[in-house]
C-alpha cells in the first residue's frame, strides 16, 4: 500500500463519520472525551485531588497525548491541512490539547480542559443529527438581523447604568459601600437586571428611591432584547417558508400554500401532463 492509499484510508476513517470505520473512530473519540471530562471534574474535588492527584495527572497526560496524536493525524491526512487547522473543529481540537501543555507552567490551567466538551458536537454527525444542527441557521440569521437593534439597546442600557451608578455614588458615597463610580455602575447593572446580589445596598432614603426607579426600569426593559430576537427569528423562519417564485413575472416570496402568483395571477407550479 503506497502513501497516498494510506492517507486516503486514514482520511475516510478520521473525517467521514458516515462510514463504518469513521463511525467507530468518532464513537471511540467521544467516549475518550467523556472520560477526560470526568477526570477533570473529579480532579476539582478537594478530597479526590488530595488522594489521587498524581494518578489523575498521569491519566490526563495520557488523554492529552491521545488528542495530540489525533490532531496530528487529522493534519496529516487532510487534503488542506491549513483549512482544517483554522476551521471551527480544527481550533476546538487544538484547544483540547493546549490547556494540558499550559498546565506544566500553570497548574490551574488544567481545569480549562473542560473546553473539550465542545468536541461533543461531533455527536451530531455520528448519530445522524445534522438536520437538527442545521436549524441553528435560523438562530444565526435572527442574530444577524437583530444585531443593530441589540447594539442600540445595549448602548442605551449602558448609558442608563452609567447615569444611575454615578447618581448613586453622589447620593450614597463611599461610607455606604459605593466606593467608586465603577462599583456604583456594577450595582446599577445588578439592580437593573433584577439579579440583586445584595452585596451593596442603599442606606439613604433618596438612594432607596433611586433603587426603586432602577428596578422598575429593569422590569420595563428586560424583555426588549427577547422581543427583538423573537421577532427576527419568526421572520427568518417565515422567510424560509416563502420560497415560491413566480415563473412568469419572477415575483419572489409567496405563501407556502399559494398556487397562483399574487402579482400576475399565473400558476406558480406547472402541472404535469
Amino acid at each position: 500500500m503506497n502513501n497516498n492509499d494510506w492517507r486516503q484510508r486514514l482520511y475516510v476513517m478520521v473525517f467521514q463519520a458516515d462510514t463504518p470505520a469513521g463511525r467507530r473512530f468518532d464513537t471511540t473519540l467521544l467516549l475518550i472525551i467523556l472520560c477526560s471530562l470526568v477526570v477533570v471534574i473529579l480532579d476539582s474535588i478537594d478530597s479526590i485531588h488530595r488522594d489521587y492527584a498524581n494518578l489523575l495527572a498521569y491519566i490526563e497526560w495520557g488523554f492529552t497525548f491521545v488528542f495530540a496524536v489525533e490532531y496530528g493525524l487529522r493534519l496529516y491526512c487532510s487534503p488542506k491541512p491549513l483549512r482544517y487547522a483554522f476551521s471551527f473543529y480544527g481550533l476546538v481540537d487544538l484547544l483540547a490539547i493546549v490547556p494540558g501543555i499550559l498546565a506544566i507552567y500553570y497548574s490551574d490551567a488544567q481545569y480549562l480542559l473542560i473546553i473539550r466538551i465542545i468536541r461533543m458536537l461531533r455527536i451530531f454527525r455520528v448519530l445522524k443529527l445534522a438536520p437538527y444542527l442545521s436549524q441553528a441557521n435560523y438562530l444565526l440569521s435572527a442574530l444577524r438581523g437583530s444585531k443593530q437593534k441589540i447594539i442600540v439597546f445595549l448602548v442605551s442600557v449602558s448609558t442608563l447604568v452609567t447615569v444611575f451608578g454615578t447618581l448613586m455614588y453622589v447620593v450614597e458615597g463611599p461610607e455606604n459601600g459605593f466606593t467608586s463610580i465603577p462599583v456604583s455602575i456594577y450595582w446599577a447593572i445588578v439592580t437593573l437586571t433584577t439579579v440583586g446580589f445584595g452585596d451593596i445596598v442603599p442606606k439613604t432614603p433618596f438612594g432607596q428611591i433611586i433603587s426603586a426607579m432602577v428596578m422598575i426600569t429593569g422590569y420595563s426593559i428586560i424583555a426588549v432584547p427577547t422581543g427583538i430576537f423573537t421577532a427576527e427569528l419568526a421572520n427568518a423562519m417565515r422567510g424560509e417558508q416563502l420560497k415560491h417564485n413566480c415563473p412568469t413575472c419572477k415575483k419572489e416570496r409567496h405563501e407556502p400554500s399559494a398556487s397562483f402568483c399574487s402579482r400576475c395571477g399565473n400558476a406558480l407550479f406547472t402541472k404535469n401532463a
